[in-house]
């Protein structure tokens, strides 16, 4: 057996499901299978979680909240079928199982033949060779409810931090960051914390879901309260892991760390994060935060900003030149029940990988340093 056959044979054996070093997640099921979920290994034993500690962050992303959102009705009710016992971990892996409940699979006889542009049909075939096109099976933004699951365990592992995401942006409008109140992100449907711009969206919003169309958008998280050290040079930075998590959730084009692309038109001492002697005992004061807590790709102690971009969903009303599984010339209109803005119910997801990537360098750091 030649090398190149022995490589592909060992590539094979990837899932490519599961993310995470030492705290690991593996995420399961399709949009409309009878389910889907996510496992979780490498969680310390005796941490305290039940199924009611899980659900309102899936309750915080599920569909059919508002008329923003997908009209799809899902409960979103986890189950924990392993790794807890007596109501707290184990050190085994956790299982958690969401059911799904209201699929609408005939919606997506049309396009079983035939490819949506912008969404993973194309690709997806062209890779497999057979692919689920209900609700588009695992490329679905439906997949994300698992992470949620995951990611209120990873947050049991990092008492110390607060995780906070909000939409920043819908279709270009932007908020104003004078106005930003982190307590009125829960009191509306568009996890803002600007009031103005939330009444701004509403309109928005609407004339694209009544246009047949679609709105991307950005979420900003922000998590505060993670000391110093946490990450690793090179190969293993805090910014590049929360990047590859960041860019993993379905329907997201970018991923900034603090600054990001803007840093690219300041000037070093713009830039620079200048310091002064702190408190004794805490550390320095920094005077700036444009690295957005990471430097060198270790957490400096400040809190860890970054954004992430979430493109229109893909799946619209407005017929869209493409072709079929003959390479025939077709026009797709696409049917069903979507978001006409797939990152409003982003910003939970994205909480939920910052805590996963958090989780899993903290044990890091704590297995090399001790």
């Amino acid at each position: 057996m030649d090398s190149a056959k022995i490589l592909r044979q060992r590539l094979c054996t990837m899932s490519m499901n599961t993310f995470g070093r030492v705290f690991r997640f593996t995420t399961w099921g399709e949009s409309h299978g009878p389910a889907l979920g996510a496992v979780v290994d490498g969680c310390p034993p005796g941490l305290t979680v039940s199924e009611e500690d899980i659900q309102p962050f899936l309750d915080a992303r599920r569909p059919g909240t508002s008329r923003f959102t997908t009209q799809r009705n899902e409960p979103d009710q986890v189950k924990i079928l392993s790794g807890v016992f007596e109501g707290k971990t184990t050190g085994t892996p956790i299982s958690l199982m969401i059911e799904n409940t209201d699929q609408r699979s005939k919606d997506y006889g049309e396009i079983a033949k035939a490819y949506r542009p912008g969404h993973a049909d194309y690709a997806y075939d062209t890779k497999y060779g057979h692919r689920d096109y209900r609700g588009g099976g695992r490329s679905s933004a439906r997949e994300t409810a698992a992470r949620v699951a995951a990611g209120a365990i990873a947050r049991l592992v990092i008492p110390e931090v607060t995780v906070i995401a909000y939409v920043s942006a819908i279709g270009g409008d932007e908020i104003d960051r004078s106005n930003v109140d982190y307590s009125f992100i829960d009191q509306n449907p568009f996890f803002c914390p600007d009031r103005a711009a939330a009444e701004r969206w509403e309109k928005l919003v609407d004339e694209a879901r009544k246009a047949g169309s679609s709105l991307g958008a950005t979420v900003e998280c922000v998590a505060t309260g993670v000391p110093a050290g946490w990450g690793a040079p090179l190969y293993a930075k805090l910014d590049a892991e929360l990047a590859a998590a960041m860019m993993g959730i379905n329907a997201v084009k970018g991923v900034e760390i603090g600054e990001g692309m803007a840093a690219a038109a300041l000037r070093g001492e713009d830039n620079a994060d200048e310091m002064r002697p702190g408190a004794e005992g805490e550390g320095p004061e920094f005077l700036a935060n444009h690295a957005g807590g990471i430097a060198g790709g270790i957490s400096t102690g400040q809190p860890v900003v970054c954004r992430v971009a979430f493109k229109p969903t893909s799946s619209i009303l407005i017929p869209r030149q493409s072709i079929n599984s003959q390479g025939e010339a077709v026009d797709i209109r696409t049917k069903g029940r979507h978001d006409p803005c797939v990152g409003i119910r982003g910003a939970p997801v994205v909480e939920a990988m910052m805590a996963l990537v958090l989780a899993d360098q903290k044990l890091l750091h704590r297995a090399q340093i001790g």
